[in-house]
């Protein structure tokens, strides 16, 4: 029986709704990656190291907080659940430079490869169900954004 969202009673749909980023009426997911920026910018300041623990840490929390939500409403990956497409965006812009290009550019292509879904990610999304399953789609989004932000980097500097 699916349920109504509560992410402001419930901690873990708080989470998983990117503190509400997710109720958005139009593009929850553009919402969610929009709500993740300031985070980004937070996270950028512990360094590389710092950074990744904290985008490791988010992400395997995510793979529980996504399940969890997923569970007390009754319905796989609801379409505000948007904590994959913070901990997807991050991924996108490790070890790259902190400044407005790079963060504008990688939020594109994030956003394009999270909904195009070009194959495996496609694949993913259909194939891998529970909280691991919402989270592995945008992982792989962000890191073939990643991957293209990096090669860019690295042919223009």
């Amino acid at each position: 029986m699916t349920r109504q969202p509560t992410p402001f009673t419930s901690p873990v749909q708080f989470l998983a709704f990117g503190f509400g980023s997710g109720l958005s009426p139009k593009a929850p997911g553009t919402a969610g990656t929009v709500a993740a920026l300031p985070l980004y910018w937070l996270l950028a300041k512990l360094g590389l190291p710092g950074y990744t623990v904290a985008v490791l840490v988010a992400l395997l929390a995510g793979v529980w907080i996504c399940q969890r939500a997923s569970d007390e409403l009754g319905v796989h990956d609801h379409g505000g659940i948007v904590w994959d497409e913070f901990v997807g965006l991050w991924i996108a812009l490790w070890g790259l430079p902190v400044a407005w290009p790079w963060v504008l550019a990688g939020f594109v292509l994030f956003r394009l490869f999270d909904i195009v879904k070009p194959w495996p990610i496609g694949y993913l999304d259909r194939r891998v169900h529970g909280g691991l399953g919402i989270m592995l789609d945008d992982v792989v989004a962000g890191v073939f954004a990643g991957i293209c932000l990096h090669a860019a980097h690295w042919w223009l500097l």
